[in-house]
């Protein structure tokens, strides 16, 4: 049996708790001044303290939970302290009566986190708060094996434990590590028993003969060594089994799981013995977590997509020291000292941490390779530093830059979106271009051809030298779209000399298209900013786009209805050139032609059983009359998608010869689980509070009604659940109007 030990190493923590005096014996407590407590920090060490004031006798039952603390806390290396304050004492912790109701978390000296006293409403809040508000993930445990070191100068070998830091992984651990390393049997592989399979972990078996014994038993250590804590190991003698064993077999694999038979294996490699282990293990991880899943039904729909998602996610480990997490003494330091992007997110929030997964992959993409600091602030924890920088809403990205007011986000919530909106921001919109030559290079994307792939169209705006109003339109309209598309202006003497090149009278825009290869002019007579704006915007949007879950929303926006063409993969180049002709001649002006690859967006496949109730042949186009009436209209499958055939039917169309296949419900976009309005019925209950005693009959009638308000609910409950929901956040204020009628049309896709 060998002997062990184990080491934590732990961040330090220091918890601040602001609270009322309560003169009562509380001995486990050492006693501080509030300076001499601020002297005691250190790094690394953890300290519990709450701050008293000496004259308000009011919170006994929070002092004596606080000491029940002490213990728990102390086990794990956290000291708690209690901190006297004086009435003339002005600092934030020993303020006014009426001022202690927050805690404080310190690592250190620097203060990590505040929350209301009122959460920390006995010991196991208190030491709850306490340990997993720390990073767990910071927290490492070590068995070191220094029973076979004789000599203490050399270092004793250690073995990592890399489950979760739980008390059954724990103990799984250490029960291990006592285990012998390596066990010698000569029986049946199906008979051995090992505190290994008690704790639900395999058993290797390394075959070995007389012949090749000491290799064997080396190879056997080696692998050993390398599966400490994940499975058991032992060397099979082959030629004392009774048992048959394969010739060709040299590795027996046997799993924690009564009944299921052993495996005999054909390995010549440690890192395959190594890699079927951890395979199985992984498999065995993905199953628990299923059959915890299955435990809570419920908790599997949620009643709403982003929760939904981030629920079945939530074991996913973020590496968050991608980001630096700001507090309130940290931010304003942190933001003037460098140029940052800072997410205001809400750690209870679904959509906050939805978003904050697609914020850590930004984070990877840009790690090394930009100047930008990418921060987090928890609203949660400091919602007073959140609404100091105007954040009514979660979650929130905002970009700072010395010398400038920040710059909100406007985009959808996804990392390339973002990315995009952050490599954008390098250049200062809209650029001032000062010579014909460098019109040329902006227009042919030569001049800043790093960020052709985040905006595949450039703008440049021409003014003659006196268009003064004009040029403050266009500024103001460049300034709006910083970070969703590059923006120049030229406006020097010789600007006719471009103006007669590209046939457009000034003043006016030129649209680069670095696609195509193609500049188009647009006239700018007497248009405001905000007109400019919904121009340029107008101009992004692609002639025949593949529609996406992301950029649906802006196309809906046209209340055209969609005319789309579902593939399953690329589309057909004869297809296309059919449906760009039609677009060219104008006969789709009131349609929105469009496409949908299933590979690429798989809800396609949704949305045809919908219309079908089964999956059709494809390709296949379809007419979706989304904002008005609803109806579905489908190309007949028989005939060729030509130019031809196409134009006739949409004459049978407009002439109403063609039936639909469907109409759409003129339902709204529910969840599928009733969501609960707390503060409705937060109210509802304070309105109902009696002033006085009232009589039993007017009791019972306040039953009867809330029996009937139930069997509403309940009725709301069984309503259907729409076929498809895509939601999406507004992409910026421009399209906020057109968001608010969009909705109104209360259609599915």
């Amino acid at each position: 049996m060998m002997s062990f030990s184990f080491n934590i190493f732990r961040v330090g923590i220091s918890f601040v708790m602001m609270c009322v005096f309560y003169k009562s014996a509380v001995d486990s407590l050492s006693e501080l001044s509030p300076q001499k407590y601020f002297s005691t920090l250190q790094p690394g060490k953890a300290s519990l303290a709450y701050f008293c004031q000496a004259d308000s006798p009011r919170t006994s039952v929070f002092l004596e939970e606080l000491n029940e603390a002490v213990k728990p806390l102390q086990d794990y290396g956290i000291s708690v302290a209690k901190v006297n304050c004086v009435k003339e004492e002005t600092s934030r912790y020993c303020g006014k009566e009426k001022d202690l109701v927050r805690a404080y978390l310190f690592r250190g000296n620097i203060l990590l986190r505040e929350f209301p006293t009122d959460t920390l409403f006995d010991v196991n809040a208190i030491v709850a708060h306490v340990l997993f508000t720390e990073d767990i993930e910071n927290a490492h445990l070590y068995f070191f094996h220094c029973k076979q070191v004789l000599d203490l100068t050399e270092q004793c070998r250690r073995t990592l434990m890399e489950p979760p830091l739980t008390t059954l992984n724990i103990h799984r651990f250490i029960k291990t590590m006592e285990a012998p390393l390596l066990t010698e049997v000569a029986e049946d592989p199906q008979q051995v028993s090992t505190v290994h399979l008690q704790l639900g972990l395999p058993l290797v078996f390394i075959v070995s003969q007389q012949a090749t014994y000491e290799a064997d038993r080396r190879t056997a250590e080696w692998v050993a060594w390398r599966l400490l804590g994940k499975a058991g190991v032992l060397l099979l003698l082959r030629d004392s089994l009774e048992v048959d064993i394969p010739l060709h077999a040299n590795v027996v694999f046997r799993r924690a799981e009564e009944g299921v038979p052993v495996e005999f294996l054909v390995l010549h490699d440690i890192d395959l013995i190594i890699s079927r282990v951890e395979s199985n293990m992984h498999i065995e991880e993905i199953q628990e977590d299923g059959d915890e899943d299955m435990g809570s039904p419920d908790m599997d729909i949620q009643d709403d997509e982003v929760a939904e998602t981030v629920y079945r996610d939530r074991k996913r480990r973020l590496p968050l020291e991608l980001t630096v997490e700001l507090t309130e003494e940290t931010f304003n330091a942190t933001v003037v000292a460098s140029d940052s992007i800072v997410l205001f997110y809400a750690g209870w929030q679904a959509v906050s941490m939805a978003f904050l997964q697609s914020y850590i992959d930004l984070a990877i993409k840009l790690k090394g390779t930009s100047s930008m600091l990418l921060t987090r602030v928890n609203c949660a924890d400091w919602p007073d530093l959140c609404t100091k920088q105007n954040v009514t809403e979660f979650p929130v990205v905002k970009m700072y830059k010395e010398g400038k007011s920040p710059v909100s986000y406007p985009g959808m919530l996804g990392t390339e979106d973002l990315l995009k909106f952050i490599q954008l921001n390098r250049i200062s919109c809209p650029v001032n271009i000062t010579s014909v030559q460098e019109a040329e290079e902006y227009l042919s994307g030569e001049l800043y051809k790093d960020l052709i792939s985040y905006s595949s169209v450039s703008v440049l705006g021409l003014f003659s030298p006196n268009m003064t109003t004009a040029k403050e339109d266009f500024t103001e309209a460049g300034n709006y779209l910083k970070g969703c598309v590059i923006t120049g202006i030229y406006s020097e003497d010789d600007v006719l000399i471009l103006s007669h090149k590209y046939a457009a009278t000034l003043p006016a825009l030129l649209l680069a298209r670095h696609k195509e290869g193609e500049i188009e002019s647009i006239p700018l007579a007497n248009s405001p900013a905000q007109d400019i704006v919904q121009i340029i915007t107008d101009a992004l949007l692609e002639t025949f786009p593949e529609i996406t879950v992301e950029n649906l929303p802006i196309y809906l926006r046209l209340q055209k209805p969609l005319f789309i063409l579902f593939s399953d993969g690329s589309i057909n180049p004869q297809y296309k050139k059919a449906i760009l002709m039609l677009v060219n001649e104008k006969h789709l002006d009131s349609l929105t032609p469009c496409w949908l690859n299933l590979k690429n967006t798989p809800v396609g496949r949704g949305i045809l059983e919908a219309y079908f109730d089964a999956l059709p042949p494809l390709p296949l186009l379809v007419m979706v009359n989304l904002h008005s009436g609803g109806q579905v209209f489908a190309f007949p499958s028989d005939q060729a998608i030509t130019e031809q055939n196409l134009l006739l039917w949409l004459k049978k169309l407009e002439a109403g010869l063609e039936s639909h296949i469907t109409i759409l419900p003129a339902q709204e976009w529910k969840p599928p689980l009733p969501a609960y309005d707390f503060l409705s019925m937060m109210d509802a209950a304070a309105s109902h509070h009696p002033t006085r005693k009232d009589p039993e009959c007017a009791k019972e009638t306040d039953a009867q009604e809330n029996e009937k308000k139930h069997e509403d609910k309940s009725a709301f409950r069984k309503e259907p659940i729409e076929t498809l929901r895509i939601k999406h956040w507004n992409r910026s204020n421009l399209f906020k109007e057109g968001g608010k009628s969009f909705k109104h049309d209360n259609k599915e896709l």
